[in-house]
């Protein structure tokens, strides 16, 4: 009986001391463990990448970073799902956060059109800025034996089960939409193509320099950075014509007979019920930031061509692109 009592009286007491903790915690100001969001500054801010480190998501978190004072922003990771947990991620528990970014690129747009992210639609976010566009291209390792763009689709054609290609996504995405339209006009049924997924364009290249995959359909920015060490061999570039910079060399893929083209738009996207000040706050800070020489000269570091767009003009370029990109996949049997 007495070991009885004894407990009764412990257990008394540890409930007074968790109901005595508890008060104090509750007592404790908000503010105390975040920033008031009205005080929010780019110092303060976050840049979510939708992907693992490495791809256009994260160069462009990281151009995003270099409009910031000392580079402050900080960039986190988020990949799952191609970008679908990030956006759902933002739609549902971090929908008014006025100091957080997300990273997008037209891959996103496309997964949207798809259905990837579920019944969500452009309106469901707060699309701030464009901060530059990007190009598709396809790219081998440096001792391959494939020297241009029709020697390796050609090689597809006849053995798909060998050669595979490295993706910043699953079918439907934007690196197999390339791959996908470009075997069209060689009469490549893009259901043999052997595609391997990733979270992004990074790990693309990785396996690649690894040798898990034969070749990579990605972005021209990602290639960039790897053609620098001469470890890559860049066969085309999905532009109108051929690029400045490292990848100047890169014939187009119009220039090898087949009639691809794929601008890539990059920019930050924000939470839906982020207030409307808050909002032109960002519009003005990017609008102001993207109109200096410095600005340019960073984007050309970080692979990214001209484009700058913001605010209510990209919002409704943003709902143009989603539904062209629909009627795209629609022709691959890839709209949910």
């Amino acid at each position: 009986m007495q070991s009885i009592k004894h407990g009764l009286i412990m257990q008394l007491r540890r409930n007074h001391l968790a109901l005595i903790l508890t008060s104090l915690l509750v007592s404790l100001p908000v503010a105390a463990a975040r920033p008031s969001v009205s005080q929010v500054s780019p110092d303060q801010a976050i840049c979510l990448v939708p992907a693992k480190p490495g791809g256009g998501m994260d160069l462009t978190c990281k151009l995003a970073q270099t409009t910031s004072a000392d580079h402050q922003m900080q960039i986190n990771y988020l990949p799952g799902g191609v970008g679908a947990i990030a956006w759902t991620t933002i739609i549902s528990q971090r929908k008014a956060e006025a100091n957080t970014l997300v990273a997008y690129s037209g891959g996103s747009l496309l997964n949207l059109a798809e259905g990837k992210f579920g019944k969500s639609e452009a309106s469901n976010v707060r699309w701030v800025a464009a901060i530059g566009t990007d190009y598709g291209m396809i790219a081998v390792r440096k001792d391959s034996p494939y020297k241009n763009l029709r020697e390796l689709m050609d090689a597809i054609k006849s053995k798909p089960s060998q050669i595979a290609i490295g993706a910043g996504g699953t079918v439907g995405s934007q690196d197999w939409l390339k791959m996908a339209q470009i075997g069209k006009q060689v009469g490549i049924d893009s259901k043999t193509m052997r595609l391997v997924a990733f979270e992004g364009g990074g790990e693309s290249f990785t396996a690649l320099l690894a040798d898990h995959v034969q070749a990579v359909s990605g972005d021209a920015s990602e290639a960039s950075l790897h053609a620098r060490d001469g470890k890559i061999r860049v066969l085309a570039v999905l532009s109108d014509a051929r690029l400045p910079g490292p990848l100047s060399n890169v014939p187009t893929a119009r220039e090898q007979g087949f009639d691809v083209t794929w601008p890539i738009i990059r920019g930050v996207y924000m939470g839906p019920q982020v207030s409307e000040t808050d909002y032109q706050k960002w519009v003005t800070h990017f609008q102001q930031a993207m109109n200096t020489p410095a600005f340019e000269e960073q984007r050309k570091i970080h692979g990214l061509f001209p484009f700058a767009m913001t605010g209510k003009e990209l919002t409704d370029y943003i709902n143009k692109a989603v539904s062209n990109y629909r009627l795209q996949a629609k022709e691959f049997g890839m709209v949910r």
